[in-house]
């Protein structure tokens, strides 16, 4: 299983989904951040369904909410954040959505589910402190090590919590024993990770039309 995870711009309109599932059509799911698909859902349930996507992401309705869509483009999961956990199983896998700030707040261990194979953190800006940062990272391999779960997470790639002069853009991969597999600060490229073989691809920026 191929998973796309991207670090796009705070947008309105959902340009960078469209693009990178248009320019990617090989990966089976999507990781965008927290709130990225804001009140579009119905448009994200559409761009799933026409490229056969699993979408995982957060929108606002009108506070944040994780959501996981279906190849077919069905919502699948559709819950406030904060609210207790749950999980869908999908392409094989029992997923787990944490919004962003639950992973250091809500104990995994609350959610009523069956075991995870995959969490996945919609994060929704980059981290305000290299302690942040680093805090975060060791929490997603505590939970994959204890929870032998793999761990995604991924920030917009600009936006600052309350205003904060720092924002580190924030993505990475956990494997099942806490050992990560990638860890991005302050690069906003988007990768493409093979579940099974365990390689990661870099996907450079699609080059801009030139202007004449």
């Amino acid at each position: 299983m191929k998973i796309l995870v991207s670090q796009p711009m705070l947008e309105r309109n959902l340009e960078q989904l469209q693009a990178e599932l248009e320019r990617y059509p090989d990966v089976a799911a999507a990781v965008f951040p927290e709130g990225y698909l804001h009140t579009n859902l119905s448009r994200a349930c559409e761009l799933a369904a026409c490229t056969r996507t699993l979408l995982i992401s957060g929108s606002k309705n009108p506070k944040d909410r994780a959501v996981i869509i279906n190849r077919q483009g069905e919502v699948v999961i559709d819950r406030a954040k904060y609210s207790g956990y749950e999980s869908a199983l999908e392409e094989g896998l029992v997923i787990t959505p944490i919004l962003c700030d639950e992973l250091v707040l809500n104990e995994v261990e609350k959610a009523s589910s069956p075991r995870t194979d995959l969490y996945v953190q919609p994060i929704g800006v980059g981290m305000f402190s290299e302690e942040q940062f680093d805090e975060w990272v060791a929490k997603a391999k505590e939970i994959a090590s204890r929870q032998h779960a793999m761990f995604i997470g991924t920030s917009h790639a600009d936006g600052s919590f309350r205003g904060s002069e720092v924002s580190l853009p924030i993505a990475y991969w956990i494997d099942r024993d806490g050992k990560p597999l990638f860890i991005s600060k302050c690069d906003v490229r988007s990768r493409i990770l093979d579940l099974r073989t365990k390689e990661i691809t870099v996907c450079e920026p699609a080059a801009k039309e030139r202007v004449l």
